[in-house]
């Protein structure tokens, strides 16, 4: 390979991204046309992938945190030869339906690790994947046999290490010592509204080194050998994660617009395009690719197979000396759960009372204790959310290979981290735990995961005001339902512990996120036959009457109580009832409409609601001739029971709008 091959090889990523942004006349250029040396060589000289396996287990992981400029990772994509990238797709940048959207997106391209676009994501989504190739590693590694041995990458921007979520990130993988992760950071001094120096001028690699990082700089972002060893230096380290600085020029050939904030998002022009071009010695034709550029960007494809061969030859000898432990390895890999993995979740009675945070601790260990490859952590919480291991270790410094998550007051992160688990493979239903107020903290990493359809657990206690003394900061009011607005993120709000314990065995086998919300305080265990059932259906008839009801009243969590005690007393009078539990409405909204008829018949519109939170949402369930009793203010600073009753969450509420719905 000659420096000149080289060369070209670089330049093609710079002009088929530009041209692809400019027939979109939509995207960012700059960034691709900047980092292509670094991209070439990590993704040349470094990066172990199979372009026609992407999914072989013990690839290294790359990601472009700084996802605005997608379109250098779909042309290395295209370039090196992955099956489902075609020249055409890159034509078809960002338009409807393409393999090419506007930000990098896992659910859609194969060979795109995470979604990213949000910036800062990718780089705790990046913690996250080296944190369980360090798990799995410790699990299934043996001497003299490593069946799992690989790097995480990220391209991160000065706007990525700006946000607070990469802070977050950052101290944390450094207190783990994450040796296998390598941020290569596009540092070109320049932000999408001028110089990056008016908003950060800080020291960036002192602050690394703070977080306990390896830190390199390399002053040229052209010399691709000197990227190159500062990468090889990185890998050298297996005990610190290492940023390597690296000095770029952002839409660097373009002679009117390198090194300004106009190459940074939006299509350089065509007369610009044209003088790129005449820069780079390439001919004025549209998504030119030189033959010898691509010949030699797909000797990946060959490399790669070579590379997984190798890895396969391993994993053969492996499975000779450890049968057991191999299988294991596949299993996970296939999001098998092991056989009997549910044998010991609890069944509750109902002669005492159990919060169902403490419901919830208790399942997730009687599941964790058959599947040792589900690991999570908390928020520094771990008391007062009941989710840690029994009897497992923590993480620490310099140990990041423990089932117990130690994420401290880091909810962004871990909410991301989470994420990155779970996008690694190999790990069951990463968890995380913090009170439900601080939702919030993690709301964009939530919302990614359920835009990537992956299957994290988010664990939310104190589920709302009856946190009581804490008082409204800590208390949630519209939490519930701003969950809820999230697609694809299924929410449980169990009411008793039975209910807990089946929602937590439906989580375990869904293929999308799940938060659960679960209280601090005690709750009755409800007597009904087919909570299991009921809960895996999203929503259930608890307790009913004889007939066609007269009234339904309709209830989540804790409040179903208050409603269970208004229908003992309504039905004591004689008025034809039935309650609804409704611990997951995403799932009641998937059953059949038969089914949502059987529970919820159309032909019965007197019908309240009640649940300690915004209103709004349940006149879905309630019609326009409901009432829906909740909290439609913030909360106060009082033991929960006298808030409750200030606020008009009892049984004798419930009650009067009962009568007020039935015209009594």
């Amino acid at each position: 390979m000659t420096a000149d091959l080289q060369t070209l090889a670089i330049n093609t990523i710079r002009v088929l991204s530009i041209d692809a942004v400019q027939k979109a006349n939509s995207g960012h250029p700059g960034l691709p046309m900047g980092a292509a040396p670094m991209a070439y060589a990590l993704w040349q000289q470094h990066l172990r992938h199979n372009p026609h396996n992407p999914g072989w287990v013990d690839r290294d992981r790359f990601i472009l945190s700084a996802g605005h400029g997608s379109m250098l990772i779909y042309s290395l994509l295209y370039l090196t030869g992955y099956e489902n990238m075609t020249l055409d797709e890159i034509k078809n940048f960002r338009q409807w339906g393409s393999q090419t959207p506007g930000h990098p997106e896992s659910q859609i391209t194969r060979g795109v690790e995470v979604t990213t676009g949000p910036l800062g994501q990718g780089t705790a989504h990046a913690v996250g994947m080296a944190l369980a190739e360090a798990f799995l590693a410790n699990y299934f590694n043996r001497p003299g046999h490593t069946v799992v041995d690989h790097y995480t990458y990220a391209i991160v921007s000065d706007g990525d290490l700006m946000e607070g979520i990469s802070a977050e990130a950052a101290s944390i993988a450094g207190t783990w010592g994450l040796g296998k992760l390598i941020y290569l950071y596009d540092s070109n001094a320049v932000t999408l509204d001028g110089k990056a120096e008016m908003i950060f001028k800080e020291d960036v690699a002192a602050r690394y080194r703070a977080y306990g990082w390896q830190t390199l700089t390399v002053e040229d972002g052209n010399d691709v050998a000197a990227i190159s060893a500062a990468i090889a230096e990185a890998k050298a380290n297996t005990t610190q994660p290492t940023i390597i600085t690296i000095k770029t020029i952002i839409g660097y050939g373009s002679p009117n617009k390198q090194g300004t904030s106009k190459a940074h998002g939006e299509a350089l022009g065509a007369e610009e395009v044209k003088l790129v071009k005449e820069y780079f010695g390439f001919p004025q034709e549209d998504f030119y690719v030189p033959g010898e550029a691509l010949e030699h960007w797909r000797e990946a494809i060959e490399r790669g197979a070579q590379q997984e061969a190798a890895w396969a030859q391993k994993f053969a000898a492996y499975r000779d000396a450890f049968p057991e432990l191999a299988a294991e390895f596949e299993r996970a890999q296939m999001r098998q759960l092991p056989d009997g993995w549910d044998a010991d979740i609890p069944t509750y009675s109902a002669d005492k009372k159990v919060a169902t945070r403490v419901a919830g601790g208790e399942v997730l260990n009687a599941i964790a204790a058959r599947v040792p490859l589900m690991i999570g952590g908390d928020a520094d919480l771990a008391g007062s959310t009941r989710t840690l291991i029994k009897g497992a270790d923590n993480t620490g410094p310099g140990k990041p290979a423990a089932r117990n998550i130690r994420f401290g007051v880091r909810e962004h992160a871990m909410g991301a981290i989470a994420n990155g688990l779970a996008l690694h493979g190999g790990i069951f239903k990463p968890y995380t735990a913090t009170f439900l107020q601080f939702s919030d903290y993690m709301r964009p990493a939530m919302r990614l995961g359920a835009l990537m359809e992956i299957a994290p657990v988010y664990i939310f206690t104190h589920d709302s005001i009856a946190l009581g003394e804490d008082g409204p900061t800590h208390q949630p009011v519209e939490h519930v339902m701003s969950l809820r607005l999230i697609p694809h993120l299924y929410v449980f709000r169990p009411a008793d512990a039975n209910e807990t314990a089946a929602a937590w065995r439906k989580a375990m086998t869904l293929h999308l996120p799940v938060a659960f919300a679960l209280t601090r305080q005690n709750l009755p265990v409800l007597e009904g036959t087919h909570v299991r059932e009921g809960v895996e259906r999203g929503g259930y008839v608890l307790a009913d009457c004889e007939g066609t009801p007269q009234l339904i009243l309709l209830s989540s969590g804790s409040e179903v109580h208050l409603a269970h005690e208004a229908y003992k007393l309504l039905s004591a009078e004689g008025v034809r009832v039935r309650l609804v539990s409704l611990p997951c409405w995403e799932l009641f909204l998937e059953q059949d409409a038969t089914y949502r008829e059987a529970v919820l018949p159309l032909e019965v519109t007197a019908r309240v609601s009640i649940e300690a939170g915004r209103t709004l949402g349940w006149e879905r369930w309630v019609g326009s001739g409901g009432i829906t009793i909740g909290v439609d203010v913030f909360g106060a600073s009082s033991p929960y029971e006298r808030i409750y009753q200030e606020y008009g969450l009892t049984v004798e509420k419930v009650i009067a709008a009962a009568r007020q719905v039935m015209g009594q």
